[in-house]
């Protein structure tokens, strides 16, 4: 039974699906505003806001968990706890956005841009 098993799946296997997820949040914190499906942009979102959210106390702890979060890519890590979490410093979440975009010509799947506000 899947009683409260919300995350999605993307026809991946699990493995498959970390990386994937992985991979969009890398993307985001390096060009800061990606485009992608509305599925997969809505899944990286709460994911993204609560790195945020630990990078704004960048205790050794929390430096270790975003670093691990994001692959063990030095550069991202550090660009999320140097500039992109000092700018909301004063805010206590919501700080992606997503907006719709039409839908894709090939498959028609609803599309996406998520980016920090």
């Amino acid at each position: 039974m899947r009683h409260h098993n919300a995350n999605r799946k993307f026809g991946r296997t699990r493995s498959q699906r970390k990386a994937l997820l992985e991979g969009l949040i890398v993307s985001l914190v390096r060009d800061e505003k990606i485009m992608t499906t509305e599925a997969k942009a809505k899944e990286i979102r709460p994911m993204v806001e609560k790195l945020i959210t630990h990078a704004q106390t960048a205790t050794l702890a929390n430096r270790r968990l975003i670093s691990t979060r994001l692959g063990n890519q030095p550069t991202t890590a550090k660009k999320l706890i140097e500039e992109i979490a000092p700018k909301y410093a004063e805010r206590d979440g919501g700080y992606t956005r997503i907006t719709k975009l039409p839908a894709r010509l090939g498959d028609a799947s609803p599309r996406a841009i998520i980016e920090f506000v």
